[in-house]
């Protein structure tokens, strides 16, 4: 990297952390945490136990971004003044250095730039994610096993836990429905973009012709909400089925009618679970997975009002992204409009700059 093209990166990342600032509102974080300071030297203000933490919650949230947008301003400010003071006394040795170190700072910015953007009111949640392969037999549900691959391997770059609800196995390969919750540090925030339907084309291993075929895979992406969201499910509305639990889990879970799936009738959507041997705890969860499809349901359904967005089209029912293996190798998302080559990296997990690009392609356009 040349003089001029280091110059031109500090004007990039200076832009970058002004656009930070007005995303989180900087000004606003540092009004709002001197208030709550206030607040928490009234002596009623612990008695309420519930409102503390509420307000706790909410001080911790925002003190980590004030604290990391301040870090990342200061690296850039400091990178521009380290600069400017060595081209002034042609100190070739820091301005080397610098210029090295350049890719790592950029990393480290578009990398908060990412994490500002994840501060809508359930990005900080756990997600809910459920996999359903399209029609096409054994070709999709092999397609839906490599999106769940994908994405098991992602978590494990990004440090997440992965439990898995419901696993159904494909009748010759892949899978034919898989439900799991994806737990970290803005896991809904970086799975929402994955929400939609993922086209892949490539020769298919099933066809003796060696033929090119196209498959469709449905991802569906729902906060896991707290449980102080108020959501009611009235008993009418809902049909309780058990079944015998298939796949992995041992002689008991495969002998007992343990797995639980519930269909709620007024919205059509069907939960199920089957990853505990008790039937009460997978009831369980399965409540809590509908109860999380309803509240997303609701907030999409309401988004859509605003917008004067017709209801037909609200939903995870489009597609966003294409992988195609053949007759070349290309991953294309539709909403940030990015290809990228490295195919077989993307399916081994290596997911994060697309989902990065996707986010800030979305703010772009706000």
């Amino acid at each position: 990297m040349d003089n001029y093209e280091y110059t031109e990166l500090l004007k990039k990342l200076t832009t970058k952390t002004d656009n930070i600032a007005k995303i989180i509102k900087i000004n606003d974080i540092s009004v709002r945490l001197k208030e709550i300071e206030g607040i928490e030297q009234d002596p009623k203000f612990w008695e309420d136990v519930k409102n503390a933490g509420t307000i706790q919650k909410e001080k911790t949230k925002l003190s980590t971004m004030y604290k990391k947008y301040k870090i990342a301003k200061s690296a850039v400010d400091d990178a521009k003044e380290l600069y400017e003071i060595a081209s002034d006394e042609k100190d070739e040795e820091t301005i080397s250095s610098l210029t090295e170190d350049a890719k790592n700072l950029e990393k480290h910015i578009t990398s908060l730039e990412v994490a500002m953007m994840l501060s809508e009111e359930h990005d900080s949640l756990n997600a809910i994610v459920s996999i359903h392969p399209g029609a096409g037999g054994t070709e999709s549900q092999d397609w839906a096993s490599m999106i769940y691959r994908m994405y098991l391997r992602w978590c494990e770059r990004m440090g997440f836990k992965v439990e898995t609800l419901d696993f159904q196995e494909g009748d010759e390969a892949g899978l034919k429905d898989v439900s799991f919750i994806v737990r970290g540090e803005n896991a809904f925030g970086y799975m929402k973009v994955e929400n939609g339907i993922h086209r892949l084309v490539r020769i298919s291993p099933f066809d003796a012709n060696a033929k090119r075929h196209t498959s469709f895979c449905s991802i569906m992406v729902s906060p896991e909400i707290d449980d102080d969201i108020d959501i009611v499910i009235e008993d009418k509305d809902i049909r309780i089925d058990t079944y015998r639990a298939s796949g992995a889990g041992g002689q008991h879970v495969n002998k007992t009618e343990s797995a639980i799936r519930i269909t709620h009738t007024p919205t059509g959507i069907v939960v199920q679970c089957q990853n505990d041997r008790s039937q009460h705890k997978n009831k369980a969860n399965a409540l809590k997975m509908l109860k999380s499809r309803l509240y997303e349901l609701e907030l999409m359904n309401k988004e859509a009002e605003i917008a004067g967005t017709p209801k037909s089209e609200i939903g995870w029912g489009h597609q966003i992204r294409s992988y195609v293996l053949a007759p070349y190798q290309q991953v294309k998302d539709l909403r940030s409009n990015i290809a990228y080559s490295q195919t077989d990296a993307i399916l081994d997990g290596d997911i994060t700059k697309i989902i990065e690009d996707v986010l800030i392609s979305i703010q772009s356009k706000k």
